[in-house]
């Protein structure tokens, strides 16, 4: 009897266990391994150690807007017959699939949280080492979008979770509006229309500022230059007069159009520097459009951290500003990996890129 009541007992934690899910995914799913940014890769030597080493180059493209060179992420390589239990729990994994036995064409597919949680893995599939080379050298940049906005997700629900509510409170009693910022950052400082706040350390920081939309060219990297010098001059003013922050060289500033919520946004990412002083660093902006009120919405994060790396703390600011919500916004989503860089998309790329 009590045999039998063993039994049931552990046939009722089954039955508890497999009904346990959540997006999908059994809550039992393992929690996946290897640092934020950290990519591997699944081919065999004929791939991985052929001349052209296409997807290494890739990968290690450096991050743009960086004092100093920093490669988009870790890199490490297994061989398909080592890719084990283990090394399945990886957090970012690319396989590469090469059969011209199966495929007649090359692209690439994703799944999410096949093996671990949170975890990304891309399957590159093609009929020859040569069109696989040829694919992702044409298709690096969305290789590289790929897997950063899939870490900036993870980010934004981390933020989610845990974000400094005070910063939160200041932004909608000035701007109202919302944004979720780390929770280290402590120190605030306010101004007309214009708001900041930085670590104790003063390493990572928060800008915001609005001003009103009346010029259809707002949206150009000179207009952006212009306006953020101005801002900056009067609410970062040094430690003694005539210092005071400002772009540091305009011509390596890097402006791109981006969508955020489905929304248009302009992103800017450069280097600044205090005017009369040595401090410098990364810094990354968003514009936005506030419809609702008839003026643009800026966030900014920068960093100041000298002598050390500043890839991974300019990329979680970075994903904090994807989290602005502006009047008429209700919630925060995630940053969709299949909204901008999905198979169909990097497919039809690909065949323009051949086709040129």
């Amino acid at each position: 009897m009590k045999r039998l009541s063993f039994y049931l007992c552990m046939a009722l934690v089954g039955l508890v266990l497999a009904s346990c899910k959540e997006g999908g995914k059994s809550i039992m799913t393992p929690v996946s391994s290897g640092r934020p940014y950290e990519v591997m890769v699944v081919a065999d030597d004929n791939c991985w150690m052929s001349p052209d080493s296409a997807l290494f180059h890739v990968l290690d493209t450096d991050v743009p807007g960086l004092p100093q060179a920093e490669r988009s992420f870790r890199i490490s390589r297994v061989r398909p017959e080592h890719f084990d239990r283990t090394m399945r729990l990886f957090r970012n994994i690319i396989i590469v699939d090469i059969n011209p036995n199966t495929y007649t064409q090359t692209k690439f597919k994703y799944t999410r949280d096949a093996y671990s949680s949170p975890q990304m893995i891309m399957t590159i599939q093609a009929p020859t080492q040569a069109e696989f080379a040829d694919y992702v050298s044409k298709n690096g940049q969305v290789i590289i979008d790929f897997f950063t906005r899939a870490e900036m997700n993870r980010e934004v629900k981390q933020l989610e979770k845990k974000h400094n509510q005070v910063i939160s409170s200041k932004v909608a009693s000035l701007f109202d509006c919302d944004i979720w910022m780390p929770a280290d950052m402590l120190s605030y400082k306010e101004g007309k229309d214009f708001f900041w706040a930085s670590t104790n350390l003063n390493d990572m920081n928060f800008v915001m500022y609005a001003f009103p939309y009346t010029d259809k060219n707002t949206f150009t990297k000179e207009y952006f230059i212009h306006k953020r010098d101005s801002v900056m001059k009067i609410n970062l003013p040094g430690a003694s007069e005539g210092m005071y922050m400002e772009t540091a060289d305009s011509i390596f500033v890097d402006v791109r159009n981006i969508a955020v919520k489905g929304d248009y946004a302009f992103e800017a990412r450069g280097l600044w520097e205090m005017r009369n002083d040595a401090m410098g660093g990364p810094f990354v902006s968003h514009m936005r459009v506030d419809r609702n009120n008839g003026r643009v919405i800026v966030v900014e994060g920068f960093v100041y951290n000298p002598g050390k790396l500043k890839r991974d703390q300019i990329r979680k600011l970075n994903a904090a500003l994807y989290t602005l919500k502006l009047p008429s916004e209700k919630e925060v989503s995630e940053i969709p990996v299949d909204n901008s860089i999905d198979e169909e998309k990097a497919q039809v790329e690909t065949e323009q890129n051949n086709n040129k």
